[in-house]
């Protein structure tokens, strides 16, 4: 089993494309980062702490590469937006790669760089590649929000603007 860990926002937004996938064995959701150990989702939702709001990946290499999981991270978020993403503005909603090693490093450059090539935005990728640091993960009502609050997370989704980009731009 391999870890990927990715920002793209909102976590509970960030769950339910990985959800349920073959090779996929867990997801949490979490923080990754910043500069205090064990913080609160109290205290990284205020953009004090330097932590991103992550999901963290375990999944199986060779049932599930790691290129798809980058495909399929790129189709969640806006990656020209460095202030946020959708509704959710500050520094902790902001989209990045953490890498957990060297060939993760160079999947996810390269990915990047495609992106980029491709011509689908007119502003450029700043969506960031980091080293993986430690992972914080969230108090339990976090996990698995979509099946816990399902119609809080479906209003949520709806009016943070998601899911039209999506559609607009993938």
């Amino acid at each position: 089993m391999q870890k990927a860990t990715f920002a793209g926002g909102c976590f509970w937004c960030m769950v339910t494309p990985f959800d349920e996938l073959p090779g996929i064995h867990g997801i949490l959701s979490g923080y990754m980062g910043g500069t205090t150990d064990n913080p609160t989702y109290e205290e990284v939702k205020t953009g004090t702490t330097g932590h991103l709001e992550v999901v963290e990946i375990t999944y199986d290499d060779e049932v599930f590469p790691y290129s798809k999981l980058l495909e399929l991270y790129w189709v969640q978020i806006d990656p020209t937006d460095a202030e946020g993403q959708f509704h959710d503005r500050g520094s902790q909603y902001r989209t990045a790669i953490f890498v957990h090693n060297e060939e993760q490093r160079v999947l996810a450059e390269q990915s990047k760089q495609e992106l980029a090539a491709s011509g689908r935005f007119d502003q450029p990728i700043v969506t960031e590649i980091r080293s993986a640091e430690v992972f914080y993960p969230a108090a339990d009502y976090h996990q698995d929000y979509h099946k816990k609050n399902p119609k809080h997370y479906k209003e949520d989704r709806e009016k943070s603007g998601r899911d039209s980009f999506i559609q607009n731009h993938w």
